[in-house]
């Protein structure tokens, strides 16, 4: 993610939302900062015996509707700007989910390949010992997010239960099973995702089969690739950060999954999978029904949107496509279902997880998924009658519906017409 005036690119949605509605200038106000900011740094022993020290963040973008949410991410290329825009997406995706929370995020700059285990424990413990006093079950609660996983969460929730001198699962969502984590979660964002497509498929003009292309081949984008494959669809393309594979009749999604379990690339793949290796800035232009950007933000821009053949683009991953690319996407006739509804499934499942925690009671794999796709379904629905009543993209609906629930929140507490009154 580039750092150019990155938050003031996202607030262009804040902006083009409110456009459609009558919002009091406070609320734009409260909304178009972050409330709290919190930068330390982490300093721990690594295995050689010498200390090293990681720039680490917290924000808290706004606390409005509930505790603020959101992943921590490990990743060597972290800013304070990405994690800003990251927390404002994060608002906007709980309010359209109509989730009782406010936006998070969290990162710290490493790359954690270079860790031993040990380290990555020790860097885990202390993010949790440098901002103990910023998460909380009632205060913001993180997940997991890029290069971080259910063991990395369960280290966090055990060091804050240490520190607070109790049992707190709540405080973290993205555990492992057996730590107060909840069933449904690894796939969460994958099946909100694909959820939403079948369920406006017709609107969408996606009949019978649908042919699919991934772009980024982790978590989401494996587990998406299952269900569309188990659903009687076609996966044509994949790519990792090593390259793409195509097959225009079809991947066999079980031996990609294998392979690359098995710590292969996908190009690596090519040859028993009868697959031909393109280029990961090819599989973008592949003949397909949904094109699926599930790597990091960024990816769809000006210089190869014009370039896309698919008729729907899922983003599962977060900002995928650039605001000028989205106008050209617009224009072009390509429906983006965008970030803040395609991938909430997983803050959705997460919410799960953290409701279960809370009341000591834990449903089983049929209940989520039952719950996942009755919200999935309610609030793609909502925002597609806002984008087809509106005349806008499913992206102004989406902040448009997001916006809606936060400036009543907002309003609530009293705006400027109420004081001046």
């Amino acid at each position: 993610m580039t750092d150019d005036n990155l938050l003031d690119r996202a607030l262009v949605r804040l902006e083009d939302a409110a456009s459609h509605l009558k919002i009091d200038q406070d609320v734009l106000e409260k909304l178009k900062y972050p409330r709290e900011t919190t930068k330390m740094r982490l300093l721990i022993r690594m295995d050689d015996g010498s200390r090293k020290s990681f720039l680490a963040w917290r924000c808290r973008y706004d606390d409005t509707r509930g505790p603020t949410k959101g992943g921590i991410r490990f990743h060597p290329d972290s800013t304070i700007e990405e994690v800003e825009t990251l927390a404002f997406w994060m608002t906007f995706k709980c309010a359209v989910m109509n989730l009782p929370y406010g936006g998070g995020k969290g990162a710290v700059r490493v790359d954690p390949r270079t860790l031993s285990k040990s380290e990555l424990e020790r860097l885990s413990r202390a993010y949790i010992q440098a901002f103990a006093n910023i998460v909380g079950p009632n205060r913001d609660i993180p997940a997991p997010d890029v290069y971080t996983n259910a063991m990395i969460m369960g280290w966090m929730a055990d060091e804050y239960s240490q520190i607070k001198g109790e049992v707190s699962p709540a405080v973290i969502t993205g555990k492992p099973i057996a730590l107060g984590g909840s069933l449904g979660r690894n796939d969460a964002t994958a099946r909100g995702g694909y959820y939403l497509v079948r369920h406006l498929a017709g609107e969408l003009g996606l009949s019978g089969s649908r042919s699919v292309a991934i772009q980024g081949f982790g978590n989401a984008g494996q587990y998406f690739a299952q269900l569309a494959a188990a659903d009687g669809n076609k996966v044509v393309a994949v790519s990792d950060s090593n390259g793409a594979i195509f097959k225009a009749d079809g991947l066999d999604v079980d031996k990609l999954i294998a392979g690359k379990t098995s710590g292969k690339r996908v190009a690596d793949l090519a040859g028993e999978l009868g697959a031909q290796v393109i280029s990961a800035d090819a599989l973008l232009a592949v003949e397909c029904d949904v094109l699926v950007p599930a790597a990091l933000e960024d990816m769809i821009t000006p210089d190869n949107a014009g370039t896309i053949k698919a008729k729907v683009i899922l983003e599962l991953a977060n900002g995928p496509v650039t605001p000028d690319a989205d106008t050209i996407l617009a224009e072009r006739g390509i429906v983006v279902l965008p970030d803040i509804l395609a991938n909430a499934g997983g803050v959705t499942v997460s919410y799960f997880e953290w409701v279960q925690n809370r009341q000591g009671y834990y449903w089983d794999l049929e209940e989520i998924h039952a719950r996942l796709l009755k919200m999935m379904e309610r609030e793609g629905r909502a925002v597609w009658d806002i984008s087809r009543d509106r005349g806008v993209s499913m992206r102004t609906a989406a902040y448009i519906h997001a916006l809606g629930r936060l400036s009543t929140a907002i309003e609530a507490h009293g705006t400027q017409p109420f004081f001046a009154s």
